[in-house]
């Protein structure tokens, strides 16, 4: 049996806005690069967890929402956990979750945050059969302090509103 290796998180170049998107570590915080920074745009590379790269799909999948990670804690039932990217594929229109990376644009996925309100009917059945939680406008200061800081510091930013 032939073992293939290959760099499965090797810089890139956009499909979406062509951007040149560095895998590096140490410039996203994460592990398994796949989306764009700029315009959050991914593609169809995991198939069953992340870094796998079994997808045979390949085709862009579309920044449509945010959730939480979910996490354990010891000392109470649930933390709020971090905030991740929901995508849905253009292609096989499945869905999944992706961490934000540290050189994700926060302005972008707060643009993310609010489209979702306009397509929020088309994608609540799937993400109900996947078990993902989209993020509704109450969760909004939740989002905010995690992509800006602080309450002191979110009175320094623009404020968003939806139309």
């Amino acid at each position: 049996m032939r073992t293939y290796y290959f760099d499965i998180n090797a810089d890139f170049t956009c499909k979406n806005c062509g951007s040149f998107v560095t895998a590096l570590n140490r410039v996203s915080g994460v592990i398994h690069r796949n989306h764009c920074p700029y315009c959050l745009h991914s593609r169809h590379l995991d198939l069953f967890k992340p870094g796998d790269r079994l997808s045979a799909c390949k085709d862009i999948m579309v920044p449509v929402g945010l959730t939480l990670k979910r996490r354990k804690d010891k000392f109470s039932q649930y933390s709020h956990g971090e905030l991740m990217l929901v995508h849905h594929c253009r292609g096989c229109k499945g869905l999944s979750i992706n961490r934000i990376a540290a050189d994700d644009d926060p302005e972008m996925v707060m643009q993310v945050f609010e489209t979702r309100f306009i397509n929020q009917n088309q994608l609540d059945e799937g993400c109900r059969r996947l078990g993902i939680h989209l993020l509704k406008n109450v969760d909004r200061p939740l989002v905010q302090t995690g992509l800006f800081g602080s309450y002191a510091e979110l009175c320094d930013h623009k404020s968003y509103s939806i139309n």
